[in-house]
């Protein structure tokens, strides 16, 4: 965690005479910018899950509606043993057609997170709830519905927050919550998540 501040702070400074400096967005997953200090922070957030920058409880609270697919890997040295920012970028394009096979959208697919640890979700228009066990230590969270419960991580992004989960838990939420009964699709959001030691795949939500 401390060393991930250092590095925006690292970033910041490094980009002070360029702050006025505008990039153009264009990593759906990430808000990359083409140059200047929006390329330096996307690179930096919503990229490890542990160690990474995650919300406190009451910045977690809120309707989150799904913007984009997301990736990301478990640790720093995961993700620089995959390649880097290189890795998340190849995996969220791969998850781009996938999501849009099965029908995942802007419209259809959303968190809504409540103070009293409640939550209600619809994802592939299916909806579900239940509660929410959040350690804003490390991002850590579990969605407890009346069948099952879903373990996976938050953590922000630039431009807003990354729900992520790995290959199992991830099938869980598309087939059992979602109802998604195109298998080859969820099958390739799977693999993914399975492509590299750490990775995570997920959606980007933004308030």
């Amino acid at each position: 965690m401390k060393k991930t501040i250092l590095t925006i702070a690292t970033a910041l400074t490094v980009m002070c005479t360029g702050c006025f400096s505008t990039g153009t967005n264009t990593n759906a997953g990430y808000g990359y910018g083409n140059n200047g200090l929006g390329s330096i922070l996307g690179s930096v957030l919503g990229s490890v899950l542990f160690g990474g920058m995650t919300f406190d409880q009451s910045s977690l609270v809120g309707n989150w509606n799904y913007n984009a697919p997301s990736a990301a890997f478990t640790t720093e040295q995961t993700l620089n043993k995959a390649g880097g920012i290189n890795a998340l970028n190849n995996i969220t394009s791969q998850l781009a057609p996938s999501y849009n096979t099965i029908g995942i959208n802007k419209k259809n697919t959303f968190f809504n997170f409540a103070a009293d640890n409640k939550f209600d979700a619809q994802v592939n228009g299916i909806p579900f709830n239940g509660t929410y066990a959040y350690n804003q230590q490390n991002g850590e969270i579990t969605l407890k519905t009346a069948t099952e419960s879903i373990k996976g991580n938050v953590t922000k992004t630039q431009n807003g927050m990354g729900l992520m989960f790995d290959s199992k838990q991830m099938t869980n939420l598309l087939q059992k919550e979602g109802k998604v009964t195109n298998k080859q699709a969820v099958t390739a959001v799977s693999t993914l998540a399975k492509s590299a030691d750490g990775a995570r795949v997920g959606f980007e939500l933004t308030k």
